[in-house]
């Protein structure tokens, strides 16, 4: 395995140094070599290069088999040029890998249902949901775009443009996503209202009949599934969807589970190496304290052995040594709970070795 291992900002550096110890012993077990180098992304490379995505970076990212991602971005940086923030960093490795889907899980794990935002009847019936995010295209990278002046007004406006190829590219990704999981696909638009959402539907349907008839298939209206996802996620197993109501969907799955501090991520493209991170930020408040959760990175690496490399087996073996550090009662900060062991960052990430 060659890994591109960038670890950006604020708690980047310590949570990816406690995900690749973890990532070292299941390799080591599972008779496996892996090869890592280190990449400047975000803040750091605009204090070392002044650009947030330099030549280098990209390059060792192209020539890796999967990248690791730790978080970018910072206060620091916040008065800067928006052209060279550390958030373009992550935009522009995206855009050079050709990432065009991203797969956000949202899993309650049963040790911390007291977290969950929901009422218990709804988290006793099963929180455990794949956002398929298409990552591209919509109404963020349509043009035409415009924001300037008209008629002594302010005014701008942005184009959702969505192509066959684009839709279908992301409908396979979540019909495999599914394939593995429960075979249960609900693909998410507006097509009541919108032109290009009635074309995500009708390729969406087609894909499906050609290739998929195995998953179960329906579709739900954005504003619904935003309604559905609180009263009972239970009904989902994968969802679909464009950038923009996945941006929105996927943040709201993953509120739901209590701790964005649990929850990894994976960017995928065609040929190109994935991009694997931690949906949550760079939390410099708390950065060199080692205070911060290192679970969602290792997550990241399990989603990483298991999207990049098929090794389902040592997959599993990161998954199942997570839950049972909580199963034996560690937590850190974010996700503390009465009657439990408050650990740190490098405490958490040895009961998690200690399981493997």
């Amino acid at each position: 395995m060659k890994i591109c291992v960038m670890p950006g900002d604020g708690i980047g550096r310590e949570i990816v140094a406690q995900a690749m110890r973890v990532l070292d012993k299941v390799a080591a077990k599972h008779g496996r070599a892996c090869e890592t180098t280190e990449a400047l992304i975000g803040g750091c490379a605009i204090d070392a290069t002044g650009v947030p995505l330099p030549a280098d970076t990209v390059a060792k990212c192209k020539d890796s088999d999967a990248v690791l991602l730790g978080a970018v971005g910072g206060p620091k940086w916040d008065t800067i040029d928006p052209a060279i923030r550390p958030e373009k960093g992550l935009l522009g490795i995206r855009k050079e890998l050709k990432l065009f889907a991203n797969l956000r899980p949202a899993t309650l794990f049963k040790q911390l249902t007291e977290a969950c935002y929901l009422r218990p009847d709804i988290v006793a019936r099963g929180l455990d949901v794949m956002v398929v995010r298409e990552l591209t295209g919509g109404i963020y990278f349509g043009e035409p775009r415009f924001d300037g002046m008209q008629d002594g007004e302010r005014f701008g406006f942005n184009t959702m443009v969505y192509r066959e190829h684009e839709i279908r590219r992301i409908a396979r990704v979540a019909f495999e996503a599914a394939r593995k999981r429960s075979s249960r696909v609900c693909s998410v638009d507006k097509a009541n209202v919108l032109d290009v959402s009635r074309v995500w539907r009708e390729v969406v349907i087609d894909e499906h009949a050609r290739n998929y008839e195995d998953i179960e298939l329906s579709h739900m209206y954005v504003d619904n599934a935003a309604m559905q996802l609180v009263r009972d996620p239970s009904q989902f197993d994968v969802m679909v969807t464009g950038n923009l109501f996945g941006d929105i969907l996927s943040d709201e799955a993953a509120a739901i589970t209590g701790s964005i501090g649990m929850l990894p991520s994976a960017s995928l493209g065609e040929a190109n190496p994935g991009l694997f991170e931690p949906i949550h930020g760079s939390a410099p408040d708390i950065a060199g304290q080692d205070k911060a959760n290192p679970l969602a990175t290792i997550l990241s690496v399990s989603m990483m052995l298991r999207h990049s490399f098929a090794m389902a087996e040592e997959a599993d073996c990161i998954e199942s040594a997570v839950e049972q550090a909580l199963e034996q009662g560690y937590r850190t900060g974010d996700i503390m709970q009465p009657g439990c062991r408050l650990v740190g960052c490098t405490e958490m990430a040895e009961a998690v070795l200690a399981n493997i």
